[in-house]
This record gives C-alpha cells, structure tokens and sequence, in this order.
C-alpha cells in the first residue's frame, strides 16, 4: 500500500506541473483519499462529443500500480463501450492489457482515444453498438450528439 501511495503521490505532483501541457484533461485527486480521483475529459475534435465535458470516476486499487484503476463515466454518455447506466468502460487497458506503466494521465488519454474509434464488436451499450454494426453511422452520431448536447455541455448562465 506504501508504494502505491508514493506512486500515486507522484503522479499527483506530475498532473500540477503538468496541468497546461494537455488542456483536454483535468485530473483532480480527492482532498481526503489519495485513492479517489475524479477527472474532466473533452470530447474529442471531429465526433459527436466535441463541446462536451465528461467527468470520470477512479476507484483505484491498494496494489495499484499493479493492478488498474477502476474507471467509470460520472457523465451520461451514448457510446458502445461504456455501459449506460453504470458509466462501466469497456477497455482493454482497464482490464486484461494493463501495464504498471500506464498513468492515471495516459488512462484518461486512451479514453479520449476510445471515445473517437468506438469498438462496437465489443459493446456494452447494444444499441450504440448495433447502430456501428449494422452501419447506420448517422443513427449513432445523432443520438451520440443528443446525450452529448444534454449531459455534457456546460449550461451557460
């Protein structure tokens, strides 16, 4: 658990010297517990979540880095891999592909990265990813847009 909290600590000071350096991502570790960590992503250029914030959730493990972080989406998102309901994230790197060397920083990355190349084959969100399969890319990017336009968008006023 010390080294996980020391690992974390750096990462901690890495994210404010860095904070200008990738204006796409605002990581925030919790006042009281260093395992808790939330984080405000913007959707990629050039998709249906572009204008969007999305904040992410972190629960992260006592053997991180070890083990990886257990991320969700706070923010209501129409996306074949992040369940619905849940904010769940369907990716390898939180699962299987993990490696120690990947950062909380770099995990917020690859989210970004899945947010524009969906993978619907392998789908936690069936009708999103029904809409990809079957090629209806309009359908997706509508109702992408949609939830986008009504959970991510800061309210002006």
């Amino acid at each position: 658990m010390q080294a996980s909290r020391a690992r974390l600590f750096k990462e901690y000071k890495e994210v404010l010297r860095e904070k200008s350096a990738d204006p796409d991502i605002q990581l925030v570790c919790d006042d009281s517990n260093i395992f808790k960590w939330t984080a405000l992503i913007k959707g990629p250029s050039e998709t249906p979540y572009e204008g969007g914030v999305f904040q992410l959730a972190f629960a992260i493990p006592e053997q991180y880095p070890l083990l990886p972080p257990q991320v969700r989406f706070l923010t209501k998102i129409f996306h074949p891999n992040v369940h619905f309901k849940t904010g769940e994230i369907c990716l390898d790197i939180l699962k299987n592909a993990w490696s120690p060397a990947w950062t909380l920083q770099s995990v917020c990355r690859a989210i970004i990265a899945l947010m524009a190349h969906p993978e619907p084959d392998s789908p936690l969100n069936c009708d999103s990813g029904n809409l990809l399969r079957s090629g209806d890319i309009r359908g997706y990017q509508s109702m992408a847009r949609m939830y986008t336009r009504l959970a991510a968008i800061p309210k002006k006023g």
